[in-house]
């Protein structure tokens, strides 16, 4: 069997605040960001399984990634749970607390976390890509993390 890797591209919009840096992204403020996941497995050969000659649905991968990621992300403002922004939800109902300060760094490993425990079986995690701009970004791989 050969062993494939396939990405899936996902796009969300989200604010957020890096409690007490030193520049000006301590303020509020948005991106546009660009995920890419990107998985690897062996190409399914049973002439009787509907998901012949796929490593994963696309689908699948699109279900999870939103669920886990997306669908709670987008139009969020995200702020680390320590920081003292109770003022905020005059202006959203979506603060979401994370117990780190979201820089896409930090997030990719969040991300990396989340998607892998929801993969199927034979299905391995390859790489996460976090575009917080069109030119920069955060790559988290799993050969880097074993």
């Amino acid at each position: 069997m050969a062993k494939v890797r396939v990405t899936k591209e996902f796009r969300f919009e989200m604010a957020h605040l890096l409690w007490k840096y030193d520049g000006l992204c301590k303020n509020v403020h948005g991106h546009s960001y660009i995920l890419f996941v990107t998985v690897k497995g062996d190409i399914i050969d049973d002439t009787d399984n509907p998901k012949q000659g796929m490593v994963i649905d696309f689908g699948d991968l699109k279900r999870i990634v939103k669920e886990e990621i997306v669908d709670p992300l987008d139009h969020s403002i995200t702020v680390n749970q320590n920081a003292p922004i109770d003022h905020l939800n005059l202006y959203s109902e979506r603060i979401i607390r994370v117990p780190y300060q979201p820089t896409c760094e930090n997030m990719v490993v969040d991300f990396a976390q989340k998607i892998s425990r929801r993969l199927p079986a034979g299905i391995e995690l390859v790489t996460i890509k976090l575009h917080e701009t069109g030119s920069s970004f955060a790559e988290w791989f799993a050969d880097d993390n074993k």
